[in-house]
């Protein structure tokens, strides 16, 4: 393993192992290897892990935000859609992707794709 540390590189979108190359080959399909070092991403799976994170942060920042527009503005309920359903969807796009290649590189980190039992 790379002085680099595999946690940022991962939510930067790069290699864990060596923190150049890209880990993505496109908007959430992991590249099969780093084009830099060769290190195989494909073993690696985050399956929903990235998603339910993302719900929960995203769910938390905006009912909050939500909540104080409403208490400090009183807004009707179509302002509440047209500036809190876009800036949803805006929010969750922008963190997958980050929590996606932080959650593959915790199973770089930690080893984890070891303990998948393919038959």
């Amino acid at each position: 393993m790379s002085a680099r540390n595999p946690l940022l590189a991962g939510l930067a979108g790069r290699c864990p192992n060596c923190g150049e190359g890209p880990l993505f080959d496109g908007f959430l399909k992991v590249s099969s290897t780093c084009e830099a070092c060769g290190f195989d991403l494909g073993a690696a799976d985050s399956g929903d892990g990235p998603a339910v994170f993302v719900i929960l942060v995203a769910g938390f920042i905006m009912a909050f935000a939500a909540l104080v527009t409403e208490i400090k503005f009183h807004p009707p309920v179509w302002v509440h859609l047209v500036i809190w359903l876009p800036l949803t969807l805006v929010v969750c796009l922008g963190l997958l992707r980050p929590f996606k290649g932080a959650m593959l590189a915790a199973q770089f980190m930690n080893k984890a794709s070891q303990a998948r039992h393919d038959e």
